[in-house]
């Protein structure tokens, strides 16, 4: 025997999340950049994919840095699908980076 309204219209639920990226412009010559990039791999790890990590070389992809507006490294942008949250210039620390990607919507 069913139980409820057997009229009612059953309707599915779903959250969507946004999708948040940051993007991390950087070159292999770069000593901050080798700061940063542990401070982002224990962040993406922590994480575990809530947001995801894209690493751009302004050596090898002039034209992404130029879209951005990249003038110094480390550059760290970001973004959601509304566009871009928040940038960072120099070495971040995590907590500033936490604090960007939860306002992202991660």
């Amino acid at each position: 025997m069913a139980v409820g309204n057997p009229y009612a219209q059953r309707v599915e639920t779903r959250v969507d999340r946004m999708t948040v990226t940051l993007k991390d412009f950087y070159a292999d010559w770069c000593g901050p950049c080798k700061t940063q990039d542990p401070i982002l791999e224990e962040l993406e790890e922590d994480w575990e994919g809530q947001f995801e990590v894209e690493k751009v070389n302004v050596d090898e992809q002039q034209d992404v840095a130029n879209e951005y507006q990249v003038r110094s490294l480390p550059t760290l942008v970001i973004e959601n699908d509304d566009g871009i949250v928040e940038r960072f210039v120099g070495v971040t620390q995590r907590d500033d980076l936490e604090d960007a990607l939860e306002s992202a919507g991660a």
